[in-house]
């Protein structure tokens, strides 16, 4: 068995902290590095690439709405296409701080308000997948299992990775539970890490009610943000690796 371990970073600015990046490259296998817009700024981008190319953990980039003071959690009605060259943008931006580290921008996947938003959002999720296949249509997208999104990705001739999260709560349609909900956000690590072994057997796991959900994906997200972040990443990638899981980025062993 094998999956990829992806955590977001990159998302301080200035004298503001948030995360520990270099703790958790120690330990990932895909990095989804902010790009200016919700979070980061040139040189915190560039310090996480760098970490990242040392580590031989794969770039990706994070894209999201123009949304600092909310860090990228509020939706914005925008145009697709102001959608479009906004995500363009953003991926050129990374690109060049990942070219300074001697990589490149390896996927994308959408952050926060965006990534739910085109869970359903048909305009927007077209906008993004426009943006990343004009790009480069070589490039792998991660996103929820069976949204719009990845569907329209999929049309848009890209390759679509469907991603599970080691520390949210799930509907029992297999939707994220939203932040502002009791119990959104888990945080006792070894339950964290039984549930994403269970994920990665394809055995289901319980959603906020009980009701048994089965998860499919080819990556699992922790998130940098969250309190205990590294603790719960060290954990997940001990018991994956202790039940003979391989931990390889998605797109391929050489980022």
């Amino acid at each position: 068995m094998r999956i990829d371990l992806n955590s977001d970073l990159g998302e301080s600015f200035g004298n503001w902290r948030l995360g520990d990046d270099a703790a958790l490259l120690s330990i990932v296998t895909s990095a989804n590095v902010a790009c200016g817009f919700h979070a980061g700024d040139p040189s915190v981008l560039r310090t996480a690439c760098a970490g990242a190319a040392e580590h031989g953990v794969a770039i990706g980039a994070q894209v999201g709405y123009r949304d600092l003071a909310g860090f990228g959690r509020r939706f914005i009605d925008m145009s697709p296409t102001d959608l479009t060259n906004d995500v363009l943008y953003q991926i050129g931006a990374l690109e060049a701080m990942a070219h300074a580290a001697g990589q490149r921008v390896r996927y994308v996947k959408p952050h926060g308000a965006l990534y739910n938003a085109i869970v359903y959002h048909e305009e927007q999720a077209a906008a993004v997948a426009e943006a990343v296949a004009t790009y480069d249509p070589a490039l792998p997208v991660l996103g929820l299992p069976g949204s719009v999104w990845l569907g329209r990705a999929e049309q848009a001739g890209l390759r679509t990775v469907g991603e599970a999260f080691a520390d949210r709560a799930y509907t029992p349609e297999g939707t994220l539970v939203p932040r502002r909900e009791p119990g959104a956000v888990l945080h006792d690590p070894q339950e964290i890490a039984r549930r994403c072994l269970d994920m990665v057997r394809g055995e289901p796991v319980a959603a906020v009610d009980g009701t048994p959900v089965r998860i499919q994906a080819e990556s699992l997200c922790v998130h940098g943000d969250s309190p205990g972040a590294v603790g719960i990443a060290r954990e997940v990638a001990e018991r994956l690796r202790g039940s003979g899981v391989e931990l390889v980025p998605f797109t391929g062993t050489a980022p």
